[in-house]
């Protein structure tokens, strides 16, 4: 079965939309605080049954997933042809949406992780010995902002996808317009 650039690009951008509305639903649900419940010298804290955690996780995947996608959709030998990785990096425009693409993505994944970590933390160390503790959660906007983040990751391995097609149309000479001889004028030249 032959794979498009149309559905390597699909597949890249679906990745990206369900890493951000993940994220973003992850962040509105997470609850400001937990109730703190005293006892003898410890307090409890009580969090409320909520997705944050198992919705946080699936940000990241499909961020990985939309990532993979992207690095594959880039080297990925279409029609049969493959093109040499010097040829995709001679050009200045895709190694610095390549390497723009591959640190957004970084960037996102550490936006997501952190907050949903010290989520599922708050939520298995629920006790303390600290009897002014406020039952704290996450910070708040890193889920938010993580999301926004692996969207943008993913139209950047869009545009890198886009330079990455440039170049091999560059390397294998398959230029769209129709050529004539030497000295013919085409109509597509006028």
């Amino acid at each position: 079965m032959a794979v498009s650039t149309k559905q390597m690009s699909l597949l890249v951008a679906t990745f990206g939309i369900l890493s951000f509305v993940f994220g973003v639903i992850a962040e509105n649900k997470k609850p400001a605080a937990g109730t703190p419940i005293t006892g003898k010298g410890v307090v409890i804290c009580k969090y409320p049954s909520d997705p944050t955690v198992a919705l946080g996780y699936l940000s990241v995947v499909f961020l990985v997933a939309s990532t993979a996608a992207g690095l594959l959709s880039l080297f990925y030998p279409y029609k049969g042809k493959s093109i040499p990785q010097g040829a995709l990096f001679q050009s200045t425009s895709f190694v610095v949406f390549f390497n723009i693409s591959m640190g957004t993505a970084v960037l996102a994944a550490a936006m997501l992780l952190w907050p949903t970590i010290q989520e599922q933390s708050h939520i298995q160390k629920n006790v303390h010995h600290n009897l002014e503790t406020s039952c704290p959660t996450a910070k708040t906007g890193l889920l938010g902002g993580g999301a926004f983040v692996s969207l943008d990751s993913s139209l950047l391995w869009l545009i890198a996808l886009m330079l990455a097609d440039n170049a091999r149309e560059d390397y294998f000479g398959e230029a769209s317009a129709v050529k004539g001889e030497h000295g013919d004028v085409v109509a597509a030249d006028i």
